[in-house]
């Protein structure tokens, strides 16, 4: 079991890690541990944790490994109607797609591990806006780690508004598949002790 109340260090990357200007970290200083906590916690948020876990800008959240299977690949192209196949069959992935692996997973799927994550740990979590960029393939097959980071937290009324940084990792969490910045309105910063992924 994951202990959300536990924290940990994210190595410090810039001058200015829980500004906008930090937001160049790369996949190698971003490593995520298997065994890691739920929330991660920078060495400056670290020292000012209390035992309610409330979320802290510099605070990374972090999902649990997922592979996306052929069948979910299949139930997201019949949903979505994006039957490219790139997605969906392996000799065109590999020769007109120039995917050397195969068949890849379709971005958005990928990519919905972000409001996922979120609203698991702030329920009516109210998603907003998400940019993406995407860095490397995901296959299917591939295990992938989602991870998403406050960058500023500006209180709204009863509501939080919160920029996150968002980052999907393939290969052993080595590799930054997508990266992002997402905004969510969130009912409160208390992070969710029953979250569920």
């Amino acid at each position: 079991p994951l202990d959300s109340h536990s924290p940990s260090r994210i190595p410090p990357n810039s001058s200015e890690p829980n500004t906008l200007s930090g937001k160049k970290k790369e996949a190698a200083g971003m490593r995520l541990a298997r065994a890691a906590p739920l929330l991660v916690r920078t060495a400056a948020t670290a020292a000012t944790a209390d035992l309610a876990a409330a979320l802290k800008a510099g605070d990374a959240l972090r999902s649990r490994p997922r592979r996306f299977t052929e069948d979910d690949v299949a139930a997201y192209a019949g949903v979505s109607g994006d039957r490219n196949p790139v997605h969906l069959d392996d000799a065109f992935a590999r020769g007109a797609g120039g995917f050397q692996s195969g068949r890849v997973v379709h971005g958005m799927l990928v990519a919905s591990l972000f409001p996922a994550l979120i609203a698991s740990h702030f329920p009516g979590a109210v998603y907003a806006s998400q940019s993406l960029k995407f860095s490397a393939p995901v296959y299917v097959g591939d295990e992938v780690v989602a991870q998403v980071q406050a960058l500023q937290i500006k209180a709204a009324g009863a509501r939080h508004i919160v920029k996150f940084a968002t980052k999907c990792f393939t290969d052993d969490e080595e590799t930054l598949a997508i990266d992002g910045e997402a905004i969510a309105f969130l009912p409160t910063l208390k992070l969710c002790t029953e979250a569920i992924e």
